[in-house]
């Protein structure tokens, strides 16, 4: 059987943040039958300046990724919001360029965030993993309303021995995170992650699972400020066999 040949696009938070997240998509794309690269040149997907209106950097960003992602049969993103970005944004930004649209247009087609490739495409499910906690799953907006990842976490996360999951109230309403959003209405992002601490809280899990790294560290860092006990982990560190490290805010 040939190995896909696999581009992982880490996104800036997981580089800078939590490359265990990195690590963690790597284990499974190789428990998956996955050659796995992670190219060089790649850097931020330039989501912040699209989302901030800075149009030409968003599209400098966006050529650069582009040629670094193109040589790969696919390209797998531990982000919904930066899979989301490439996969449903970069088309639109060079709508009028006849030369970068069909360019954008390939990488587009041929991105995955990383629950859902492995899901859809690989078929896999992970073997010999245990978490005896429970946990609940929060999903976030651009994976869930952008790509439509609703159910392929929740089937790789099922095999897990000894793990329970426990819906969540507003499950698919926003945390506050929203990227620029929270850092430009910082009074309504509080608001809004304060209702979802309430309802994780409600649930009497030891674990927050999702699959985006802003919005989780925007929800452990709310609990963690009401003095909550609840763990956050990025699922595929579940899925991966690697939930018995730190959690999200955890790191020494």
């Amino acid at each position: 059987m040939t190995q896909r040949k696999v581009a992982l696009f880490v996104t800036c938070l997981v580089d800078m943040m939590r490359p265990r997240i990195g690590f963690a998509a790597i284990r499974a794309l190789e428990a998956a039958g996955c050659d796995v690269v992670v190219p060089e040149g790649q850097t931020c997907c330039g989501q912040p300046a699209l989302n901030s209106g800075d149009t030409n950097h968003a599209i400098a960003l966006a050529r650069q990724t582009i040629v670094a992602l193109e040589p790969y049969e696919a390209v797998v993103v531990p982000s919904g919001s930066c899979g989301g970005t490439i996969r449903c944004h970069y088309p639109e930004l060079f709508e009028h360029d006849p030369i970068w649209l069909p360019r954008a247009q390939a990488v587009a087609a041929k991105t995955w965030e990383i629950m859902a490739y492995l899901d859809e495409q690989c078929g896999w499910k992970p073997e010999g993993v245990q978490v005896d906690a429970k946990a609940t799953y929060h999903d976030s907006c651009s994976g869930l309303r952008e790509l439509g990842v609703k159910a392929q976490p929740r089937r790789l996360l099922k095999p897990i021995a000894g793990l329970e999951l426990t819906p969540l109230a507003g499950e698919e309403t926003c945390c506050g995170f929203g990227g620029t959003f929270c850092v430009k209405y910082p009074a309504i992002s509080n608001a809004i992650v304060g209702e979802k601490a309430d309802a994780i809280e409600a649930t009497g899990a030891d674990l927050l699972l999702a699959g985006d790294l802003g919005c989780l560290m925007n929800m452990a860092g709310k609990l963690n400020r009401q003095g909550s006990k609840v763990r956050a982990f990025h699922a595929i560190e579940l899925i991966a066999g690697m939930g018995d490290g730190p959690a999200i805010g955890e790191e020494a």
